[in-house]
């Protein structure tokens, strides 16, 4: 449509979306003038003298019907144009609405039709949609009179219901065209919401709208004025109410209106909600408070909830009063909110959506919104996810058609319905978390993620904790208490180890150390949640007390605390464990997930540093050796665990990363793993058949979570049986081939009978329909219920045919079909030639055909509906059943799960050992006194892939050596890339791998304890030399004789002389008193002379060449006996770049300290006059014996004072 003169415009609504119409083709010319005959009387070429006064004064006389009349009104056969001056105000889509329910003409019809309605391209426009009201009737005849001369078009399709406010790809609407209309578009809930109350009824022709409409009830045009007036304008269109002049494009000044009439019955059109900030509309969005009416920089305040004052409630409609009691509770997440087959988010979430993804922001009456289709809820809530919000998703608890026959149900009660009974139920279904998911198609990674509570208190002026963690996906629950050190080192350890997704903190109870260690080790998405003591993070009697009350766990003979899992029970007694507990299960309890997890019973006891059967590796080593994430990106890449896994299963991997958190200690169990490696590689055949068999195997681990829930879809639900047919079907074909003593054999055969369990399953549902058409259609005669379901509809569709060959029959003709269009199901199809009964409604038409209802067909089409609803929720129930039936047998689809991971870790470290290359062996365990390691020819086990020519090193520590390799060398020539190597070969031998070695001997190591590089901690407000520090305090007082130490350039972040000093006496404590094995790595030359006598301690070095002229370094990564010449540090500016002049000056102030200081001048002075140089911790261990006796200094240093002694 053309626009004119801006100040006449306001007459026609225009559409939010600014796009451009075309023009109607099927305006009534009975109806209105038309335009050429209104140029025909006036000419826009030549300037429009001024208007008489007589001219200005004459006006359609107002009629007095009531506004319903109105709505009804057709247009008038004569019109006048009446201009104004008012300044034209924006329509909102409820403007539209109202005026495309008065009708007034035909221009004003066409704009609300083709602005509303979707593009159709794919489909004839003949069509029907349910009215936005909920209480219209399902079906909706034509009036009798209405039958001739309609318009094409069959529904209007409410401007706030568009799908077009979704920004849907063509794609997507294509698709979602093909369902029924009616799904297509979401109707409101409530008539309040709405601001024209009638029921929006098709509009009847204009000949028809003519005979009933009074000559005196002209058509009203509204818009707004500045002062909040409705005025009346009369006119036909919006043609006759402005000129244009293609030589003077400023807008003409309109004439003024002499006699405004002010129209009190009607109510002033609204802005449009998307167009002002939520704020703007609620004032207590602009000062927002929690629940409590805290505001947020109060320290009690809580983010999560928000204050609505209670006048606001009275303004609300019954569906917006329906979202905000859900919203008030979640207002940190994100809230999904069901209409039909679109969810929604309004206000505050629907700007966050618009902002992060450009989905189109709309309204939804009183409210902004965006909308996502159902079908791709997951995608969109993973997106917010992802980004770090938490996700609420309400759902509809009726469909609008069991709603229906809910209020037909209460009308038969004598209570009074009220008005929120008008709304589709709606319940909070669940929210998501990133470290809660349980839906396995959210879930992106096939690792664990935890959801952790820590409770902490101080316990003898020492940090006790208790901590809670589950993994959400499998429903493994993990409990632990402890008191820990100073250094909080169990603490970080279980942090480092579990790294969780999400935090329960106690609000104001933990420790800043424990802060500290907690940002340290999580990542930046890891979301936080203080909860209020007490009320949220629950203490132990509470926890119990609820547990007991909840029902979770049932003994239908005894006491219901002996059907508690053992784990649970032994923790009833340890307050902090349980009040941790209690604090996860509140949470889980508020994001409706609490009940699917705990009812399974899946308890474990976690010790993060098991002394006892484990190589201990403390949060510090897991990040310097680069286990599970490289120092670069973070990544796995490149790392000890992304080199062994080889598994082929989701739960095969997150047992190989338990396994590599917690190395075997005891050598007989290493070497029965071995022997497992040994056989699988001897003879593939097993290897062959698991990989084979196995590969496609889903993470049943976590779906059988997910039926134990009930929220199991049914395609999932067949995965999983075939899943487990699968592993029944493989271990058949291992026990022919596997059966033994070793580990593979006992595992083999401790795999509980699946055939047994999965019997029952072979044919209790249709397996193809499960498949396709995604529901669990069960056997006839295993569900009574679904049976007699099925065959009332069975019935009813009989009937529906039989009706059918009744109408051929009567109006003898065959032609006559069945026809469905949107819900409206089951027309019946005549052609045109055919006469019809008169009591018989037309419901839709095309050029050749009218469809109709029949009274009788119409009983029948509602029968189906009702029946096939009644048949949905069967269909729900069975689906339950199945579930639970298939959770009888958990104990056993769990064992089985575990077996087959722990055959699928070892299958992956028997190819993880294949793929070393040559040369590669089989670690030999040794029990000997003294510790000791002793590789040959070692690579480094993560390079070899990366790295084809690496220079393979010889390591020998402890046994007949010394414990210690003092090593120095050049900068960059792989000093620290020898130290890694070896805690890496150890983990590996541990773990019960192959090394790419020629051959490897050692003592079990309990510890692995490393201080590598210089770095500081800025939010842990630590300096470089404080962490440095720090964790050489936990190696002084953890590590043991059978301990790996690697200590890395020990006092580089403080001045020379106390970073020597410092260096100095940590060495010798750790080679006197610890008595552990390790490397000490150093730039300090002076050590290596102070030490040069010490048993324990051995001089090393890098292997280099060096040419002074070029001052160029050839390194050749060889570790050789012997004490570097220097660092060479002027060489490594030479060959960085650094201008030579510099270098001059930096050599010879080098030269210069080197020679002049006070260490070296003594050391070497004392050698000149033939003296013997005492070092000066052995200096230290005198004086301490003759102060102390031998309890000062113990018995190990005792011994290994009197050997340096005798070395001197």
């Amino acid at each position: 449509m053309a626009r004119g003169i801006e100040g006449s415009e306001m007459s026609t609504p225009r559409p939010s979306s600014q796009k451009k119409l075309p023009p109607s083709g099927s305006q009534s010319t009975k109806s209105q003038k038309s335009i050429l005959g209104f140029f025909q009387k006036k000419s826009t070429n030549s300037p429009s003298p001024a208007p008489s006064d007589s001219t200005l004064g004459r006006r359609t006389p107002t009629s007095t019907l009531s506004k319903k009349t109105f709505t009804s009104a057709g247009p008038a056969t004569t019109l006048t144009p009446t201009p104004s001056s008012d300044a034209p105000g924006p329509s909102s889509p409820i403007r539209v609405e109202q005026d495309a329910g008065l009708g007034k003409n035909k221009e004003n019809e066409v704009v609300v039709v083709a602005m509303s309605s979707p593009s159709r391209k794919a489909k004839k426009t003949v069509s029907y949609v349910e009215s936005d009201d909920d209480g219209d009737e399902v079906f909706q005849p034509i009036a009798n009179n209405a039958r001739k001369g309609r318009a094409t078009k069959r529904r209007r399709v409410s401007l706030e219901d568009s799908d077009d406010e979704f920004g849907l790809d063509a794609t997507t609407q294509e698709a979602m065209l093909e369902d029924d209309m009616d799904d297509f578009v979401v109707p409101d809930d409530s008539d309040s919401d709405a601001v024209v109350p009638q029921k929006r009824k098709r509009l009847p022709p204009s000949k028809s709208n003519k005979k009933a409409t009074p000559a005196s009830s002209p058509p009203r045009a509204l818009f707004d004025d500045d002062d909040d007036e409705d005025i009346i304008m009369t006119g036909t269109s919006t043609a006759q109410q402005w000129t244009y002049d293609p030589d003077n494009p400023e807008p003409l000044n309109p004439r003024a209106l002499s006699h405004p009439i002010k129209k009190t019955t009607s109510k002033i059109a609204k802005a449009r909600p998307s167009a002002s900030d939520p704020e703007e509309r609620y004032p207590w969005l602009a000062n927002i408070l929690d629940a409590d009416r805290h505001a947020p920089d109060h320290p009690e305040y809580d983010p999560r909830t928000i204050y609505i004052p209670p006048m606001a409630w009275n303004n609300f409609s019954p569906f917006e009063k329906q979202y905000w009691e859900i919203k008030q509770k979640f207002w940190d997440s994100i809230v999904f909110f069901k209409k039909g087959k679109f969810y929604e988010l309004y206000e505050n979430d629907a700007t966050i959506g618009h902002q992060l993804f450009d989905l189109k922001l709309t309204d939804r009456v009183n409210m902004r919104m965006v909308g996502v289709p159902e079908a791709s809820l997951d995608q969109w809530a993973s997106q917010f996810v992802a980004k770090g919000f938490k996700v609420a998703r309400v759902d509809q608890m009726e469909s609008a058609l069991a709603k229906e026959m809910r209020e037909r149900g209460d009308k038969k009660k004598p209570a009074k319905k009220g008005k929120d009974d008008k709304v589709i139920r709606r319940e909070l279904a669940s929210v998501l978390t990133s470290g809660t998911l349980v839906d396995t198609g959210m879930l992106q990674d096939d690792m664990s993620t935890y959801c952790m509570a820590i409770k902490e208190i101080d316990r003898d002026n020492l940090p006790a904790f208790g901590v809670a963690f589950v993994d959400t996906a499998t429903a493994q629950f993990q409990l632990c208490e402890f008191t820990d050190d100073i250094d909080m080192t169990k603490f970080e350890t279980l942090i480092a180890q579990m790294r969780p997704g999400e935090l329960l903190l106690e609000k104001s109870c933990i420790s800043a150390k424990a802060m500290r260690i907690l940002k340290n080790n999580t990542g930046p998405t890891t979301i936080w949640n203080a909860l209020k003591p007490t009320k949220e993070f629950w203490p132990a009697d509470i926890t119990v007390r609820e547990v007991e009350a909840c029902g979770y766990f049932e003994s239908p003979t005894e006491d219901n605390i002996e059907a508690w899992p053992p784990v649970l029970r032994e923790a009833r007694e340890q307050e902090l464990v349980m009040s941790a507990f209690g604090a996860l299960l509140q949470y889980l309890r508020t994001l409706k997930i609490e009940r699917d997890l705990v009812t399974l019973g899946n308890f474990a006891w976690y010790d993060p540093i098991r002394k006892a059967t484990s190589l201990v590796l403390d949060g510090q080593s897991l990040i310097n050796l680069e286990i599970f994430a490289n120092t670069f990106d973070g990544s796995a890449e490149g790392t000890l665990f992304a080199m062994l896994n080889r598994c082929i299963t989701p739960f095969g991997k997150r047992l190989l990363r338990q396994w590599v958190c917690h190395p075997l200690a005891d050598a007989k169990k290493i070497n029965a793993r071995l022997d497992a490696v040994d056989a699988l590689n001897a003879d593939t055949s097993i290897m062959y058949s698991f990989t084979s068999s196995l590969s496609k195997l889903p993470d049943l681990e976590r779906l059988i979570s997910r039926v134990h829930a009930g929220r199991c879809k049914a395609q999932d639900f067949l995965k999983v049986l075939e899943g487990f047919e699968q592993i029944e079907y493989t271990m058949s074909l291992l026990k022919q081939v596997g059966e033994g003593e070793g580990v593979i054999g006992q595992l083999i055969s401790s795999m509980p009978d699946l055939a047994a369990a999965l019997s029952s399953w072979k044919s209790a549902f249709n397996r193809e329909a499960a498949k396709t058409e995604g529901i669990l259609v069960p056997t006839p005669g295993v569900e009574e219920d679904f049976d007699n379901s099925k065959e009332e509809i069975d019935n009813c569709l009989a009937n529906l045919d039989k009706l059918l060959k009744k109408a051929r029959r009567d109006l003898n003709s065959t032609a006559i079909v069945f026809r469905d269009n949107g819900k409206e199901i089951y027309q019946l199809e005549v052609p045109n030639k055919v006469k019809v009964p008169g009591n018989w409604d037309q419901m839709s038409a095309t050029a050749k055909v009218k469809r109709y209802y029949s009274p009788e067909l119409r009983k029948l089409v509602r029968s189906l509906q009702e029946v096939q609803e009644t048949h949905g929720q069967i269909v729900r129930d069975v689906a339950g059943r199945f579930c639970a039936r298939f959770d009888e047998d958990y104990a056993t689809w769990l064992a089985a799960v575990k077996i087959i991971a722990q055959l699928d870790c070892l299958i992956s470290l028997a190819k993880a050992s294949a793929s070393l290359g040559e040369p590669g062996c089989r670690p030999v365990f040794s029990n000997s006194r003294r510790t000791v390691i002793e590789f040959e020819e070692l690579r480094h086990p993560c390079m070899l892939n990366t790295v084809a020519d690496f220079i393979p090193n010889d390591i020998r520590l402890g046994g007949d050596t010394a414990n210690i390799d003092l090593l120095t060398g050049a900068n960059a020539a792989g000093k620290s890339t020898i130290l890694r190597m070896t805690c890496i070969a150890v983990i590996l031998a541990q773990v019960g791998c192959y090394l790419p070695c020629t051959s490897a001997t050692l003592t079990p190591i309990d510890r692995i304890m490393s201080r590598l590089g210089a770095n500081d901690n800025i939010f842990a407000s630590q300096s470089t030399f404080f962490v440095e520090l720090s964790e050489t305090q936990k190696i002084l007082s953890e590590a043991t004789p059978r301990s790996l130490v690697i200590l890395d350039e020990l006092g580089r972040g403080t001045s020379s002389y106390d970073g020597v000093a410092v260096a100095q006496a940590v060495l010798h404590d750790v080679a006197s008193r610890v008595g552990c094995v390790g490397f000490f790595a150093t730039h300090y030359r002076s050590l290596a002379k102070e030490f040069e006598n010490h048993p324990e301690v051995r001089n090393k070095r890098m292997a280099i060449h060096v040419n002074d002229e070029s001052r160029s370094i050839t390194f050749l990564y060889k570790l050789e006996d012997g004490v570097a010449e220097g660092s060479f540090g002027m060489h490594c500016a030479a060959m960085c770049g650094i201008p030579a002049k510099v270098i001059e000056n930096a050599e010879s102030a080098a030269m210069e300290w080197e020679h002049t200081s006070r260490l070296g001048e003594r050391m070497e002075v004392k050698r000149e006059e033939g003296g013997v140089y005492i070092p000066l911790g052995v200096q230290s261990d005198v004086a301490w014996c003759l102060r102390e006796g031998l309890e000062g200094v113990g018995e190990r240093t005792m011994d290994v004072l009197l050997e340096a002694i005798t070395g001197l």
